[in-house]
């Protein structure tokens, strides 16, 4: 329950820090990444700030025995670079200089109902769906043929 609540408040000090720093408005992602007019840098001091806070505790995770509220850090186990996570970044990239958003800004968004926020959480809906049909008929794919080979 712990963790559920610490997860829960993680979450609305992320949302809070989105609406104030601008970052749910996609006229502002644009603006960053209008380098050559408009340039507005306000994006890159928060993700500066954000590196600078993950910093801190990343360190600290280094030395920790465990996280405060859980019995083992989860930390990934790949460490390379394939197709899928090439493509995966391509896809975001694509979406986010698109649309001028990314999911967490994006979810945020949806209080106020736009129509922007709205279609780009429900073309976000199909795609996480697309992923999990596609990687779950690859799943059955390879095990039908692990099991016919043996």
């Amino acid at each position: 329950m712990k963790q559920k609540v610490v997860a829960f408040v993680a979450g609305v000090v992320f949302a809070v820090g989105l609406g104030i720093s601008g970052m749910t408005n996609p006229a502002k992602v644009i603006g960053f990444l209008d380098v050559t007019g408009a340039w507005d840098p306000s994006l890159a001091l928060v993700m500066a700030g954000a590196i600078g806070v993950h910093l801190v505790f990343a360190q600290w995770s280094k030395k920790a025995e465990r996280p405060l509220w859980a019995d083992a850090f989860v930390l990934p186990k790949r460490a390379d670079v394939d197709g899928r996570l090439f493509a995966g970044a391509a896809l975001f990239g694509l979406g986010w200089g698109t649309a001028g958003y990314c999911p967490g800004p994006a979810l945020v968004s949806l209080v106020g109902l736009t129509t922007g926020a709205l279609a780009f959480c429900a073309a976000m809906v199909a795609g996480i769906a697309a992923f999990h049909a596609f990687a779950g008929a690859r799943r059955e794919r390879a095990n039908e043929s692990a099991s016919t080979t043996i």
